[in-house]
């Protein structure tokens, strides 16, 4: 009985002991996310941090979060976001860059894309730090084709469906926009990294409604028009557009507009035709030319 009684009391303990460590932590904690990239380079992966340090002190949080980027060795599953190439930051008036050396530039295009997004998930939760630029050599960071990327925040990785972009492929989209007088096309190589969730057949509609880079063309669809859905089935791709798509922005001709379309769809492997509809519908007269109940299929009659 005595040593029932003995264990009933260490067991009492025990539990008040823990009971009052939980308490302590939760008042002098604070949770946070800290996002790594997986050891393929193929996604983001986040864990829970805990520290002491509360958000407002931004210097020693920044300090901590650093080094859990630059410094993996503890987690030998995830690649360091922050890589060896990383020197130095700046801060001012809620604007933070990163500076890094040209190593920066030697990593493969989807890894690069996915340590760009953990690092800025993670900085971007500090009180005060509200944008994130990232330069190389003090030059601004490019894209692909000498795009600069600009400021980033946690949404600049967040996909037009509102979802978390966490895996990237790379590839290359046979695209084609108007020539100058607008009345013929011309086909463009482009090499393009990419939310994964996202269909090849609905990012080729994205990149001919971003339009042509550098020397690449001139554009075809009215930046405005915004894509309802994308879908393919006994290899013909169905493209469900805004009523914006009925506008032209631009001095081209029906024929390259739609064409422009029709002719980079079917460059992809699973696309023999092509049907457009606006807001769901396909009794519509393009630009009063062209019925939109056509199956489009290619036509290279139209490109120089």
């Amino acid at each position: 009985m005595r040593k029932k009684m003995m264990a009933c009391v260490l067991m009492l303990l025990f539990l008040t002991g823990v009971s009052s460590c939980g308490r302590n932590r939760q008042e002098g904690a604070h949770s946070y996310t800290v996002y790594y990239v997986n050891k393929e380079g193929t996604c983001v992966v986040s864990e829970e941090y805990v520290t002491d340090t509360p958000m407002e002190n931004k210097e020693v949080l920044l300090q901590e979060f650093t080094g859990l980027l630059k410094d993996t060795a503890e987690r030998p599953e995830y690649l360091s976001p922050l890589s060896e190439a990383f020197q130095n930051y700046t801060l001012h008036e809620g604007q933070m860059n990163l500076d890094f050396s040209e190593a920066y530039l030697d990593q493969e295009p989807i890894v690069e894309v996915l340590c760009r997004a953990a690092v800025v998930r993670t900085l971007t939760q500090i009180e005060g730090i509200d944008t994130i630029t990232f330069s190389v050599q003090n030059e601004a960071l490019t894209d692909a084709v000498g795009v600069p990327v600009g400021a980033m925040t946690e949404d600049s990785f967040i996909d037009n469906a509102g979802t978390e972009i966490n895996a990237y492929a790379e590839a290359t989209f046979m695209l084609y926009f108007a020539d100058e007088a607008g009345d013929a096309l011309v086909k463009v190589s482009r090499d393009v990294v990419y939310n994964s969730n996202i269909s090849m057949e609905r990012q080729v509609v994205e990149e001919l409604i971003k339009g042509p880079e550098d020397a690449e063309g001139y554009p075809t669809v009215n930046p405005a028009v915004t894509i309802l859905s994308v879908t393919v089935k006994d290899r013909v791709c169905y493209v469900n557009l805004s009523e914006e798509f009925l506008t032209s922005a631009y001095n081209v001709t029906s024929q390259v507009t739609l064409y422009s379309i029709v002719n980079s769809l079917v460059e992809l492997p699973g696309v023999n035709k092509v049907m457009i509809s606006v807001e769901g519908d396909t009794d519509v007269t393009y630009r009063d030319s062209v019925s939109l109940t056509t199956v489009f299929e290619r036509n290279l009659d139209i490109v120089e």
